[in-house]
């Protein structure tokens, strides 16, 4: 693969569909190729996965049966749009991908991250972010600015007991995790966030081009 995969996660709220539209932005002013894209979703059979998934009219949903559908749109995913553009040579940024699988299913669902991770790993077959950013900041606070302003789907309005279980679930999986995933505090103004952001990108720009 010649281009670069990177991954923004953390809570509902977070901030990552607007840091993801600015380095959308940066990148293109600068006449570098980029893909922004995002989970569940991505394509057409993606979308109309999410569409379900977030559904509240789906309230009886079995973890099992979301877990898997997670994957299929992520499987989906890779194939059609991801791998395709890094073999290009693109940049792909992507809000979210397994690591909120493991962090929602495998710790939030209490279906186990070794077992979600397994349903993934056939889906994706080995692709990996070369650099995953999680953006850090309190569930509770972005949840009830979601929930006040967009009524919230079928995931955010689980409850907050459920978002905090989530959340240490990523702060267990971070300490898991190798040196590809840098954390981001997002609590700070969107021009700090965006700053963290491009700082690490760039560092791992660099790294790639002298791999080359």
């Amino acid at each position: 693969m010649k281009g670069i995969f990177i991954a923004l996660e953390g809570p509902d709220g977070s901030g990552k569909s607007t840091i993801m539209k600015l380095l959308n932005d940066y990148f293109t002013e600068r006449n570098i190729d980029v893909i922004v894209t995002r989970e569940p979703g991505g394509t057409e059979i993606g979308e109309e996965i999410r569409r379900i998934i977030l559904d509240n009219r789906y309230d009886n949903m079995l973890p099992e049966t979301e877990a898997l559908l997670y994957a299929a749109s992520r499987g989906q995913h890779v194939h059609e749009k991801i791998l395709p553009a890094l073999n290009e040579g693109k940049i792909v940024i992507c809000e979210r991908f397994i690591l909120s699988s493991l962090a929602y299913q495998g710790v939030g669902r209490n279906l186990g991250i070794k077992e979600v991770k397994m349903i993934n790993d056939f889906a994706i077959k080995g692709i990996r972010p070369d650099l995953t950013l999680f953006f850090s900041v309190d569930p509770e606070i972005t949840l009830k600015r979601k929930i006040y302003i967009k009524g919230g789907d079928r995931l955010e309005r689980e409850g907050y007991e459920f978002h905090n279980k989530v959340y240490e679930g990523y702060m267990k999986l971070l300490k898991m995790n190798p040196a590809n995933v840098k954390i981001i505090d997002a609590t700070k103004s969107i021009e700090e966030v965006f700053k963290q952001s491009i700082y690490y990108i760039e560092n791992i720009l660099k790294t790639k081009e002298a791999e080359i």
